[in-house]
């Protein structure tokens, strides 16, 4: 399954359109590098993902075949990571 579609299956993102851009930006990483929209998920892979105001890093634990109405978003992944951002705007 493509990232920006995971992203949205799990609610990590609320539309597959929020989760292609902010993988156009390199908000989303594995190993500190930036990930493309096509990226295939696998078990097992990490992923940090910055949004506005904090960072977020998951363990994908399962990739589902397809979507159903049965899929649980809170199963696909495991939070490993939750901090805010705590950078000034100036």
């Amino acid at each position: 399954m493509r990232l920006d579609k995971f992203m949205k299956v799990s609610r990590l993102a609320k539309r597959r359109n929020e989760a292609h851009e902010a993988l156009e930006h390199g908000r989303i990483t594995k190993g500190g590098r930036p990930l493309k929209p096509g990226y295939q998920v696998k078990p097992g892979d990490e992923l940090e993902i910055h949004y506005a105001t904090k960072y977020l890093t998951v363990r994908v634990r399962e990739v589902p075949l397809r979507v159903t109405p049965a899929t649980k978003a809170a199963e696909l992944y495991e939070i490993l990571d939750s901090r805010r951002d705590d950078a000034e705007w100036l």
